[in-house]
């Protein structure tokens, strides 16, 4: 019998090509394995397609749920976002991903596991780190690292999958390197390879409109959220996985989410190109207001940083370690009383705050209000900034003293 590999498979451009490759050059049985996380028309026809194209199975397994409530809300709750735009889209599908290759590789006896990511790329090494986390003895096969592949463009891949008779969906002229899921699509290549280009957006986008061509009239939006978890959408109640769906409808009608974006990936190059995130924009613009409301000063500053530290873990493949599972609980201990009701606005590109509430909100109108109360005496600040300020002016006296004019 033939050895198995498993190939992570989307149907694109990268994993058609891979299915004939694996035959021709290890003599392997190729199953295909394609994780739903929400990419839609994609999908379709995506088993003829891999079949034709040479394997001997496709494995279609529904992870949006997943995806939604293991991997989503808790980059959601930690407010994860890397390099303070990317809101990880690709980067928290990957490991959903890698544990069902795992899973199905162990099913069906599987020696390796294939991917098409390139070496230039993040998914190589979150595909990797997540493979040898969870199955340490299992082969991976990257292809664009192995000395049998020889093809080096787009273009290349393109005519090998013509020769091989494989029908590809797209062309070369619109064939933008895309990743989709339920949260993001991601869109690289063509002009977006020149960062003095402008994106040909009319040509580009997929999940919405731009700002400019966005309804004139805004559109208000309630959100409730239960324990920082969203909960309901204008009043009606909806799983996760409903309730992003429906912003992105909501943000893609009225161009929220689009941002473009020169990144460093983990390998160290820079990388352009351009997300379109309407629904997680909205998700995390809405969280972020309840916890205005709700968190404590320094827990919120502390929370802060280990967002950008849960992002950056995100980024770089690490979800199966200790660190992640370690930053994940100070963030899940932050989230019990973020409870509440968020309403904004949308219009043409922005989320304006319309207000919000919650039964835990720690903000004090007797206290913050510009009328004096019962609560705060204004007297009490003098003493404060006195010890507040000591060290800087003991520091000012001593320069004095020392003839340092600042």
């Amino acid at each position: 019998m033939k050895e198995k590999v498993v190939l992570a498979y989307s149907g694109g451009l990268d994993t058609s090509a891979l299915i004939p490759w694996l035959k021709e050059n290890f003599d392997y049985e190729v199953i295909c394995v394609c994780g739903n996380c929400g990419q839609a028309e994609e999908l379709d026809g995506l088993e003829e397609r891999a079949i034709s194209s040479g394997a001997s199975k496709l494995y279609i397994e529904d992870l949006t749920d997943e995806f939604c409530n293991d991997f989503i809300i808790p980059c959601v709750q930690a407010h994860a976002v890397y390099e303070n735009k990317y809101l990880l889209g690709t980067s928290m599908a990957r490991p959903v991903i890698a544990k069902k290759l795992v899973e199905i590789a162990r099913k069906e006896g599987a020696s390796a596991i294939c991917h098409g990511a390139t070496g230039k790329g993040n998914d190589q090494i979150r595909f990797e780190l997540a493979i040898k986390a969870l199955a340490p003895d299992l082969k991976i096969i990257a292809a664009w690292r192995n000395d049998k592949w020889t093809l080096k463009s787009r273009e290349e891949e393109i005519e090998y999958c013509r020769a091989h008779g494989i029908n590809l969906p797209f062309s070369a002229d619109s064939s933008y390197s895309r990743d989709r899921n339920l949260w993001h699509i991601s869109h690289e290549g063509l002009e977006l390879e020149d960062p003095a280009n402008e994106p040909n957006y009319e040509h580009l986008l997929v999940l919405g409109t731009t700002p400019e061509k966005a309804p004139d009239e805004p559109e208000y939006v309630t959100m409730t959220f239960e324990a920082g978890i969203p909960v309901s959408v204008n009043g009606k109640k909806m799983k996760v996985a409903d309730i992003i769906a429906e912003l992105n409808r909501l943000g893609g009608k009225h161009g929220i989410g689009i941002v473009d974006i020169v990144e460093n990936r983990v390998v160290g190059m820079k990388s352009r190109g351009v997300y379109e995130t309407p629904g997680g924009t909205i998700l995390y613009e809405a969280h972020q207001q309840l916890e205005e409301l709700i968190l404590d000063r320094d827990t919120y500053a502390l929370k802060a940083d280990l967002g950008n530290k849960f992002a950056q873990i995100v980024y770089e493949g690490k979800w199966f370690t200790p660190l992640r599972e370690a930053v994940q609980a100070f963030i899940q201990s932050t989230q019990k009383y973020v409870t509440g009701e968020v309403k904004f606005k949308l219009y043409k590109g922005n989320i304006i705050k319309a207000g919000t509430t919650s039964p835990y909100s720690l903000y004090n109108e007797s206290i913050a209000s510009f009328t004096t109360g019962d609560m705060y005496d204004h007297h009490d600040a003098e003493g404060f900034i006195n010890l507040f300020g000591l060290s800087c002016k003991v520091r000012a006296l001593k320069m004095k003293e020392a003839g340092i004019d600042k």
